[in-house]
């Protein structure tokens, strides 16, 4: 897709341009083959930033509402990103979704299906293990520090702050067993189980409703890498 290679460049510029951009675990990637890409979502800027600096272009998951923005709507088109309706159950979308991970594609989505507008993470939805079950492949936990509401704005003011990627290696969630309410509660968890993967990357004013006391405190990896 022509933009996209337009794309990734362009805004990785404009997020050198603005801040310090560090990445840590880009070795956890895997070099070929479908997976699900998992971040927190606390503002416009994570997933901009997640589709610049992937070592592939992903296909993306975006509520259908940036569809109706103006400049935003634009770029998801040309991006060619999928709309989804927060916490609706749409077969058609969740196919789309699944097929995309059975052609070979990573996926990129945000659990707690929208914006928390602060740091800390919201409880999420389930959606995301029942994807991850039908396509039967491994979650890629990200944790995204620095792309706060005001990110942008202290920015343009000079303020170059630190946005920062951490990339967990791939996970395999547990297999789901059980029917109705028993078969809903294991996707709770699985998806709970991706939440607090992804908040052991964070710092603790980050973790919202996942901060618990049994996730080990932040690690300062060894090396980060510049892309």
């Amino acid at each position: 897709m022509i933009f996209r290679r337009l794309f990734r460049p362009v805004f990785r510029g404009i997020f050198h341009l603005l801040s310090k951009v560090r990445i840590y675990g880009l070795e956890n990637v895997p070099a070929r083959g479908p997976y699900l890409i998992a971040i927190n979502h606390i503002s416009i800027f994570e997933p901009p930033f997640i589709l610049a600096f992937w070592p592939v272009a992903p296909e993306a998951v975006g509520a259908v509402e940036i569809w109706e923005r103006r400049g935003q709507s634009t770029l998801a088109r040309l991006y060619g990103g999928i709309p989804i309706h927060r916490g609706e159950y749409d077969r058609r979308i969740i196919d789309t979704m699944v097929s995309v991970l059975n052609s070979g594609y990573p996926l990129l989505i945000a659990p707690e299906g929208g914006r928390s507008h602060t740091p800390g993470m919201r409880a999420a939805l389930p959606g995301v293990a029942y994807i991850i079950h039908r396509a039967k492949v491994p979650v890629i936990p990200v944790g995204i520090v620095g792309t706060t509401e005001d990110f942008l704005k202290r920015a343009l003011r000079g303020e170059r702050r630190t946005l920062e990627m951490r990339i967990e290696g791939p996970l395999w969630l547990p297999e789901v067993v059980g029917r109705g309410e028993e078969r809903k509660s294991v996707f709770q968890r699985n998806t709970d189980l991706i939440m607090y993967h992804i908040a052991s990357l964070l710092p603790p004013e980050y973790r919202g409703v996942y901060a618990v006391p049994n996730i080990d405190p932040i690690q300062t990896p060894e090396r980060s890498y510049s892309i």
